[in-house]
Formats: C-alpha cells, structure tokens, sequence
C-alpha cells in the first residue's frame, strides 16, 4: 500500500516511522507541514493523487490545551477544516483523536458509543474533526487516545524526569485520573488496523491498560527513573489551570481489542520501556 502519514515530526509521527522498517510491504509518505500543508485542500487533493496513496494516518492536530482556547480559529483549522480536506482525499483514513471530546466527569471508562460534551476549545475542534471526517468519509477509522508520552518532543514523562532532578519537591495533582498511553504501543495499534484482513471502519478507544492519577505517574516515573525527589499530592484546585482539564478521561478499549485482537501492556510496563529508551 502506499501511506500517507501526516504530521510525521510529532511524538506519534515519529514512532510511526520508527516502525515503518518493520513493516517494509508498504510505500511510505512521512509528512510534516513543510511537505504538506494539510490546511490546504488542493494540495492534499494534489499529493494524494500523484502518489496514489491508498490509506492516510492522520497524526496531525494542534494539542496545546492553553494556546487553543487563545487561538481557537487556528485549532480548528488544523483540528477540523484539515481532517475534512484529508477526509475527501479519497483514500482511507485513520485519524487519531482524543479522551477531550468528553467532559471529563464520567465515572467510569468511556465507551465510543457514549455522549460527547467538550469543555475546551481543544476538545471541540478534535470532535468537529471527527464529524467533518465522518461525514465525508463515513467509512473512517477513529482512534481516541489519552496521556501520550514517548521519548520525543514535550510531554509530562520528560517533564517531570526534568523536574525531579532540579527540585526538592513536585506538588502533582491526585484527583485527574486516566491512562497514560505509550505513543510506541498506539503506533503498533495503527499497523495492525492498516493490515487487518478486513478493514473495520468505525471510532476506537486505545490507551494502555491499567488507570492512575498524574500523581501516581510521577511517582512511577521518578522511581523507575531512581530520582530522589518529594512528591506531594494536591486538588485540581489548588493548581493555576488557565483551561479546565478532565477529572476523569479512563477510556474502555473493549471495542479495539475485539475486532483487532490487540494485546495492551500495562502503563507501567511501557513506561519502563520508555525510560530505558531515554
């Protein structure tokens, strides 16, 4: 097959070209915006037609939660009006998503089936996204994912490892909980719904297994990394959020693991292999 991947210089982009060599049947397109301004649509129509491409993962978003309630015209033109230009492409695409298209207060893991409500500027563009890619292109693939982290660009594994050596003490919040997702494990989710026997079109939830508190994960991290650092857990509230961030974002990947027949690490497990790649 010949792949498109967009937004191939970010933490999922890059894993997924890591894993290309593994995958060597197919013919690869590895796409940032210097080679593809996926907000234009003729030229997506354009490169889309000269290289025959058969099937899109669209890795692109813009995920700075604080900047996108600033900017949210330039959030949603990455997040939504270029998913919609990917989407009339023609080609197949897999679209990643996230656990904001929720408003953060379930109790308990959110299925693909159940209502959405963002509460952030982020969380609507990501979810128009998906409408405007399902309208489109109704036989999508979507992937909701949660908590990415990976040896690449800013993320809070490589933050709070930073942290931990340079203070005394980390004050973390303890009443967000979710699942902290490999972006090594989801880019091996995304191969094998590309080379499925079938192509099973739908929305997907993915993390890895298991749920903490950002409090917990740095714990976790700091021990597996040996820092000796305090961490102190407080309320959602006693931290300056300038966007509101989910209390609860557990995604159920029941739906992923039956059709796909995917086997998910724990968090722990993968961050280990995280922490030893760094």
């Amino acid at each position: 097959m010949n792949i498109l991947i967009t937004g191939c210089n970010g933490q999922l982009g890059t894993e997924m070209r890591n894993l290309s060599a593994q995958h060597a049947g197919h013919r690869y397109f590895f796409t940032d915006v210097a080679e593809l301004d996926i907000t234009d649509r003729e030229a997506v129509q354009r490169f889309v037609a000269e290289n025959a491409i058969e099937v899109i993962v669209n890795c692109a978003a813009y995920t700075n939660v604080d900047k996108a309630e600033e900017d949210e015209a330039t959030a949603r033109l990455i997040n939504a009006a270029a998913t919609e230009n990917l989407a009339l492409s023609g080609a197949k695409i897999i679209h990643i998503s996230t656990d904001y298209v929720f408003s953060g207060d379930e109790t308990s893991p959110c299925r693909e089936s159940d209502a959405v409500a963002p509460r952030t500027a982020y969380g609507r563009t990501k979810l128009e996204g998906e409408e405007l890619l399902l309208r489109a292109c109704p036989q999508a693939v979507i992937i909701r994912t949660a908590w990415l982290y990976s040896p690449y660009g800013n993320n809070f594994v490589k933050t709070m490892l930073r942290l931990g050596k340079e203070r005394d003490e980390l004050r973390v919040v303890n009443d967000q909980i979710g699942t902290p997702t490999y972006a090594e494990d989801l880019a091996k989710a995304i191969y094998t719904v590309i080379e499925a026997p079938e192509w099973h079109a739908g929305i997907y939830h993915f993390t890895d297994e298991g749920v903490c508190s950002w409090y917990d994960f740095t714990v976790e991290i700091l021990r597996q990394a040996g820092i000796t650092c305090k961490v102190t857990p407080i309320k959602s509230s006693e931290y300056a959020y300038k966007t509101p961030r989910p209390h609860y974002s557990v995604l159920d990947k029941t739906k992923i693991k039956a059709t796909f027949g995917i086997a998910i690490p724990e968090w722990q497990e993968s961050l280990t292999h995280c922490l030893q790649r760094l």
